[in-house]
């Protein structure tokens, strides 16, 4: 089952990266086809904007021949009956095609052949208006002289060419209008390809999605299912293991009780004997000294070394033995009476447990110089006496070892952190070596240098207590930098929440 739920997970994996892809290529396609769209969208503005110009010119070009056209009618009209509205109609065309041809100029100055083609009829225009001109000023004889040559007037001849040559102007534009149009039509055409092609480039890239997120979802399904069905399994495994660790654990304790309570009686044996062993040395001393003055030379000097040195040193060899023994003794019989111990949880304010252990501390600390310096501390629910006990170690051992000539200074914090109160003992202290940081936690296991008393139980008595409590003991610390013991525990701690 573990095997096919890991094939399951893996599989998920390559699916989501393949979704990730499509989703990526989706995304790279409408970037680009946003970016194609704006450029197409700007050619067609400009081929837009040149269809504009190309018929502005024209119907400029219109408007200057039909106004070429009226001045020339206006003229004939003047010559068959001269008179002022003939005269004035004349010159309004005139004005008016003077003022088209500049327009036009403006307009069509940006192509050559145009240009010139405009530079043509601006002669042209130019020529026909001193004919039109003398016409009407009244020039002698000439207006006789077209009157009596009406069909060979010169100005009827450039009337003529500058109508073809607008129409040449205006032939070359709409051959440009059927350009840009063509143009025009053919962006159009391929802004509509580009749409279809992203339609259907996005409805692939949506139902090969859809499908691979469907795939994926039965997938997740499953695992899901699996997972569940280890994770019962594995409950119920941990409830057997944690049972049958909950059962060792009372028989280790009441071995310990037992091993304990059964070395007391032979080590009181020992001690007790180790006294009569002192009574019955000082006795054969005060009988050698005894004879020694009555029999002078009668105890030989190994005697006498055996009466004063051997034996009071032997002894307080068994002494000091005896006493780290009863030590240990009494340390086992307190752990197990700790393991066995019912925790209560009950509200307490750490700010006054610790002040009321600093209070205890006190004289100690005046004597080494170490001050405390305590934050705020936050409320926490568990049991007084264990988490009095944890913090008191921790607050000792701080006191106890610090750097030689070094003013101690102690820093106790807390917080709340996701539903747990964790809280720090911080010193300046000697500090202990990274790879003792495991060590210290261990049952009668020391490091460092071994100048102050102890047995090595007390942070492995912590740690046991943290566990019971729910919580965990942790340290950072190096060599001549201090240390800091971090203690993570529920907030809120209720019987029945560790196993340990």
């Amino acid at each position: 089952m573990q095997a096919r739920s890991l094939t399951s997970l893996g599989k998920d994996d390559r699916t989501n990266r393949q979704i990730a892809l499509l989703l990526a290529i989706g995304f790279l396609g409408l970037a680009g086809a946003t970016g194609t769209a704006l450029w197409v969208q700007r050619v067609n503005q400009q081929n837009v904007s040149l269809v504009a110009h190309t018929l502005d010119v024209e119907a400029r070009i219109n408007a200057f021949a039909s106004a070429n056209e009226r001045a020339e009618t206006a003229r004939r009209g003047y010559l068959l009956s001269p008179g002022e509205p003939f005269k004035i109609r004349m010159e309004g065309a005139q004005q008016l095609r003077d003022a088209l041809l500049d327009q036009i100029a403006e307009l069509v100055r940006d192509n050559p052949a145009q240009v010139a083609r405009l530079h043509d009829l601006r002669q042209l225009v130019e020529e026909l208006n001193v004919l039109q001109n003398q016409t009407v000023t009244g020039v002698v004889g000439v207006r006789d002289s077209l009157a009596a040559n009406f069909d060979g007037d010169r100005a009827v001849v450039l009337t003529r060419q500058i109508r073809d040559q607008a129409q040449r102007m205006l032939g070359a534009e709409q051959r440009l209008l059927a350009q840009r149009q063509e143009r025009q039509r053919e962006t159009i055409v391929r802004f509509n390809v580009l749409l279809v092609l992203t339609t259907l480039l996005v409805v692939a890239l949506s139902a090969t999605t859809l499908t691979l997120i469907r795939r994926n979802l039965a997938d997740l399904r499953a695992s899901r299912a699996d997972l569940r069905r280890l994770n019962d399994e594995l409950e119920d495994l941990v409830d057997l293991r944690t049972e049958a660790l909950r059962r060792a654990n009372a028989e280790i304790q009441r071995f310990a009780y037992i091993v304990s309570h059964d070395l007391r009686a032979p080590l009181v044996n020992v001690m007790g004997f180790t006294a009569e062993l002192e009574t019955a040395r000082e006795a054969i001393h005060r009988f050698a000294a005894r004879l020694e003055v009555e029999h002078p030379g009668a105890v030989d000097k190994p005697t006498r070394l055996a009466i004063e040195e051997d034996l009071p040193e032997a002894i307080g060899f068994i002494r000091s033995s005896t006493r780290k023994m009863d030590r240990l003794i009494n340390s086992i019989l307190k752990l197990s009476r700790e393991g066995r111990r019912t925790l209560a949880p009950e509200p307490i304010d750490l700010g006054k447990l610790v002040r009321g252990i600093l209070d205890s501390l006190q004289h100690r600390a005046a004597e080494t110089g170490t001050t405390f310096h305590v934050g705020d501390l936050p409320e926490i629910e568990s049991d007084r006496l264990a988490l009095e006990q944890i913090l008191s170690n921790l607050l000792e051992n701080a006191l106890k070892y610090l750097r030689p000539g070094v003013p101690g200074e102690i820093h106790v914090s807390g917080a709340v952190e996701a539903g747990r109160t964790v809280i720090a003992v911080r010193d300046n202290g000697r500090g202990i070596d990274p790879k003792d940081h495991q060590r210290v936690f261990e049952l009668f296991r020391r490091a460092g240098t071994q100048d102050q008393p102890g047995e090595g139980i007390g942070l492995a008595h912590v740690r046991a207590l943290a566990h019971r409590l729910g919580g965990t003991i942790d340290v950072d610390s190096r060599l001549g930098a201090g240390s800091t013991f971090t203690l993570s525990l529920p907030h809120n701690w209720q019987p029945g929440d560790s196993h340990a």
